[in-house]
């Protein structure tokens, strides 16, 4: 399969499906940048090598034309983050759009407006896809985030494209670095897997015990596998009906030689609130009326050399109630065990909403190995689903 290395783009019209879903606030500002940067090394390949970049994305999930939704609100921080000029087209297909595209320069950078203000983007409608496909000679997909859905921009646009389709250098990464945690032969390797609940990581958990040595288990869904061992975990969170699945988890862990890391001791609070009565509590011993909401010294001091030993590390959720400062401390010392593990050569990939912004929050982003840009898109690969916007690109 051809990398985006193996494309003369001179003179060519290039598409490429970004994913620039970035947040805004109430003045139509863009709050954070990092899925405009993230798309900036594939774009500037494409400027560089002589070629038009035509850029398309979504923006939140409009009902129709919604001004709010409108991708002009972000071309002046596109323009910040490129250093260049961004030409914004007001729709994405039809005559007006192709005379634009037609009409540009090699070396520019056209954004096209919202894809989803077109029902037929998110229905994967093959002639809306055809329209999109008819303005571009190469086709890149560099939207890792939006590949687990088969959209007529992510997936179905690749069938007119049969030679000229590749992946950008996001969308590349990302798949590499799964693919690294996956198919490792470097051991030990190791996954953390934190949230709420066990249902929500079930799938993932199915998925990567033939390819893991430990198993760190945190946050809430850590007491449904107390519960179920016979702990007593006062009014923390459980899953009473997953808790057969839990001894189940463990049973085929045990098959498999897979070692499973539960907290000996949290830190309990009697209301989940900053500003609670806390006490360090044993991990089966959770007092009536109190809430396990973070780990304890003592289980981070056993975490720290299964995380310093490991040669590849998955984190998937915190360890505890992080947004709550009070809280927080366990997922701070994980992720400072991991950066520091990193440094030493040890690959770390983050993955999944809470983890990524766990990272940004505590300053620890640029100490792992790989952030995943994908929340739903990395958890769809690690359950071993196949990414339509992916497959799509590899079929001829």
């Amino acid at each position: 399969m051809k990398t985006i290395n193996d494309f003369n783009f001179k003179d060519k019209k290039v598409l490429i499906r970004v994913d620039f879903n970035v947040p805004l606030d109430a003045d139509f500002a863009v709050t954070d940048a990092n899925r405009i940067e993230a798309a900036k090394p594939t774009i500037l390949k494409v400027i560089e090598g002589g070629g038009t970049a035509i850029l398309m994305s979504h923006l939140g999930r409009p009902k129709g034309v919604e001004d709010q939704d409108s991708l002009r609100h972000i071309v002046s921080k596109t323009q910040e983050v490129l250093g260049m000029p961004v030409t914004f087209v007001p729709d994405c297909v039809g005559s007006e759009v192709e005379d634009v595209v037609k009409n540009s320069k090699s070396g520019s950078i056209l954004l096209l407006e919202n894809l989803r203000f077109h029902p037929e983007e998110e229905k994967g409608t093959v002639s809306f896809a055809e329209q999109l496909a008819k303005l571009g000679d190469i086709y890149i997909n560099d939207a890792f985030g939006t590949a687990h859905r088969a959209h007529a921009s992510t997936t179905v646009i690749a069938q007119f494209f049969p030679e000229n389709k590749t992946f950008g250098y996001l969308l590349a990464k990302e798949i590499e670095s799964i693919h690294k945690v996956l198919n490792s032969t470097d051991k030990p390797v190791t996954a953390v897997l934190g949230g709420s609940k066990v249902s929500s990581k079930i799938t993932i958990i199915e998925n990567i015990l033939d390819k893991i040595d430990h198993m760190i288990i945190g946050g809430g869904m850590t007491f449904t596998f107390i519960k179920a061992l016979g702990g007593k975990i006062g009014s923390s969170i459980c899953e009473d009906d997953k808790m057969e699945l839990a001894l189940e988890i463990i049973r085929k862990a045990k098959e498999k030689n897979v070692q499973i890391h539960l907290p000996v001791d949290v830190i309990a609070a009697d209301a989940f609130s900053n500003t609670a009565n806390i006490k360090i509590v044993d991990v089966n011993d959770i007092p009536d009326g109190w809430q396990g909401l973070d780990v304890g010294p003592k289980t981070l001091e056993l975490l720290k050399p299964v995380i310093k030993e490991s040669k590849i590390i998955l984190w998937n959720g915190p360890l505890g109630v992080f947004e709550l400062e009070k809280f927080s401390n366990g997922t701070i010392s994980l992720g400072n065990y991991i950066a520091e593990a990193t440094q030493s050569g040890t690959f770390s990939l983050v993955g999944g909403g809470d983890s990524v912004a766990a990272v940004k929050q505590f300053g620890l982003e640029s100490k792992m190995s790989y952030v995943s840009t994908g929340g739903g898109a990395m958890l769809e690969m690690l359950e071993g689903k196949t990414l339509p916007g992916i497959a799509a690109i590899e079929n001829n």
